[in-house]
């Protein structure tokens, strides 16, 4: 089959792979339908991946056919459409069983497409470990496109809100206005904030914020502007995004008294300063966490059919696999408004 492999800072190739073959029972072989590009998958096209191996296929984002079961898989057949959680957990602890694969207590817990040990979804082919607990019929009544946010991006900005603590009538904001960002923004709209403040370097994003109720604002001087428009409270809760030290920052000095910083970001800087002081006496708490995709479905998917959230609407760029290579440059840089990438075989 054809997958795009990591071979090196920013060298993602579209080349010959190992075809998926059942390596347990419990395995389901999906035939790759549409596939996304995650902003996290950057951190691997940058060089600052998580595993040093070369060679492996990328991505964690994906719905298919299923083309191959193992004999102890019961809840689905060949030829079944799905949606693949973007981490896989075990599927028979407590902890999995609670919806909390981060937790796995057989240390089951991987995300595809990080390193060779559990090969990536941007790819012909995709094997699915325990995919009885893994996969999910796509909904009646969702899109394919509404199925493939569903996979990892809608999930992990529903984290990130219901981590931020966000109350009806509460003032809250967005650092990063990427497709997570965005999706956050209309979570957090759904949950009931009463201001929505979405900050990020990119004037179209900031534009597309504001479409959604948002008031968008120039990180440049939004410590200020929200001071203003707080009363000089700031505010009750910021959803951090990105991932870098300056929004991890920004977020922090967006917090007012009791406030709760919520960051999906992926940082990997042994680096940052965390300004224990100043949260000590703000009285502020800080949550950062990996998503466990399963564990948001139940509720996401009525939110999206009955038309409450859009997640599809952030798709920008149609591509096919072949044109992979070329699809990361252009999210890496931001080219052509570039935001949500999704690639079909």
């Amino acid at each position: 089959m054809k997958a795009l492999c990591y071979q090196g800072e920013r060298d993602i190739r579209f080349e010959d792979f190992a075809d998926p073959a059942l390596a347990s029972e419990t395995d389901v072989i999906v035939k790759m339908d549409l596939c996304g590009i995650c902003g996290s998958d950057l951190h691997i096209y940058h060089g600052q991946g998580f595993s040093p191996e070369h060679g492996f296929c990328v991505g964690h984002e994906a719905i298919g056919t299923i083309e191959d079961i193992g004999k102890d898989v019961h809840r689905f057949k060949k030829g079944d459409e799905v949606m693949i959680s973007a981490a896989a957990g075990c599927g028979r602890c407590p902890a999995c069983l609670a919806g909390e694969i981060v937790k796995c207590h057989t240390s089951s817990f991987a995300c595809f497409g990080l390193g060779p040990s559990l090969q990536g979804c941007q790819a012909e082919g995709i094997r699915v470990p325990m995919g009885d607990f893994n996969l999910r019929p796509i909904p009646e009544g969702l899109s394919a496109d509404q199925a493939l946010m569903l996979t990892d991006n809608l999930p992990t900005a529903h984290l990130a809100c219901q981590r931020a603590d966000i109350e009806p009538g509460s003032d809250v904001a967005v650092v990063g206005l990427g497709p997570i960002g965005l999706m956050a923004v209309e979570i957090a709209n759904v949950m009931g904030a009463a201001r929505v403040f979405a900050l990020d370097l990119v004037p179209e994003r900031r534009a597309i914020a504001e479409t959604l109720g948002a008031i968008p604002i120039d990180p440049s001087n939004a410590q200020d502007a929200i001071f203003e428009a707080t009363k000089g409270r700031m505010l009750n809760s910021v959803v951090e995004c990105v991932g870098a030290d300056a929004t991890l920052s920004m977020a922090i000095k967006l917090a007012g008294v009791r406030g709760t910083i919520s960051a999906i970001g992926v940082n990997q800087s042994m680096d940052f300063q965390f300004p224990m002081a100043a949260a000590l006496a703000r009285g502020l708490t800080f949550r950062i966490a990996l998503c466990s995709v399963q564990s948001h479905w139940d509720e996401l998917i009525p939110l999206v059919r009955a038309g409450r959230l859009h997640p599809e609407r952030f798709i920008s760029h149609r591509m096919s696999l072949s044109e992979g290579a070329e699809a990361y440059r252009l999210f890496d840089a931001k080219e052509d408004g570039a935001m949500k990438m999704v690639l079909s075989s």
